[in-house]
């Protein structure tokens, strides 16, 4: 029997899947929301046009931002555009660390474990510290 013709077992889990499940909610979540953000803009300002300066800011600092809407009860559409933007910048860090949590925990493949770790290394540093 060729190694094409082997068929997965029931208790093999499709990692492949998973990763693809993680892009499609991420990618669908962000339009959602950045859909119901613009779309709330511009049906009470009649315009589509924002302007939130974000240049210079890393994610945790964007996040905080968020929060502290959050906190103080402010609801408006730029929040619904900013968690967009927030959603769609952790899609491929929360893919990166299902990847990590499978190569070491299902796959036991250290090589793998430590090559995604290094990517989700330099992916986290990126996002949240520079």
């Amino acid at each position: 029997m060729e190694s094409s013709e082997i068929k997965k077992t029931k208790s093999h889990f499709d990692m492949e899947g998973l990763i693809g499940y993680i892009l499609l909610v991420g990618v669908l979540l962000s339009v959602l929301l950045l859909v119901a953000g613009v779309t709330w803009h511009w049906a009470s300002k009649g315009e589509l046009e924002f302007e939130f300066p974000i240049g210079g800011t890393n994610l945790s600092g964007f996040l905080l931002l968020l929060l502290q809407q959050v906190l103080s009860g402010t609801f408006r559409p730029q929040f619904l555009v900013s968690l967009g933007i927030g959603v769609l910048l952790l899609t491929p860090w929360a893919r990166v660390i299902a990847s990590i949590f499978y190569f070491a925990v299902a796959e036991h493949n250290w090589k793998y474990t430590a090559f995604t770790g290094f990517v989700g290394i330099i992916l986290t540093y990126s996002l949240f510290l520079r």
